[in-house]
């Protein structure tokens, strides 16, 4: 299934710019209560993903940081210990899970590589979950009719 039907639009993503302050990373992902957000540049390009970890490795081994000291300090100067990787917008959801296991969210970008959205694991989750569901379910059916069968011919 494309992705497209999952999509997070940008519109409704709390992300960074790239040239946003430490600061202003902290209190956006403070005030949506994240635990990582999208890094993209003014023209809508996925620069990569920033963790509390990140930053919180940030401030202890590169800078000497209180909160005012951290409007000075780019979010990119920030070493980040892994990106999550992007996927093109004609991506299936059978290819997502892979990467859902190790990000909360996956980066969707357009043909020019414009950050457009992500797809949450959450909804990766519920959307194989569903799958399950209705396999199964139909599993049950068959299962049911073939024991009500068996009961049949015994009589």
């Amino acid at each position: 299934m494309n992705i497209l039907f999952f999509l997070t639009p940008k519109s409704e993503v709390a992300y960074i710019y790239e040239d946003e302050s430490l600061r202003q990373a902290l209190e956006k992902m403070e005030y949506h209560k994240y635990s990582s957000v999208p890094i993209i540049s003014r023209s809508g390009r996925y620069i990569g993903t920033i963790t509390e970890g990140d930053m919180l490795w940030g401030i202890k081994n590169k800078f000497n940081l209180n909160l005012k000291e951290a409007e000075r300090v780019s979010v990119t100067s920030i070493s980040r210990r892994s990106d999550y990787l992007p996927v093109c917008a004609s991506a299936r959801m059978e290819d997502m899970l892979d990467k859902a296991l190790n990000q909360n969210f996956i980066p969707v970008q357009d043909d020019q590589k414009n950050f457009i959205g992500i797809i949450r694991r959450k909804d990766i989750i519920k959307y194989f979950y569903d799958r399950m569901m209705v396999d199964c379910k139909g599993s049950r059916i068959v299962f049911a009719e073939g024991l009500k069968s068996m009961e049949e011919s015994q009589v």
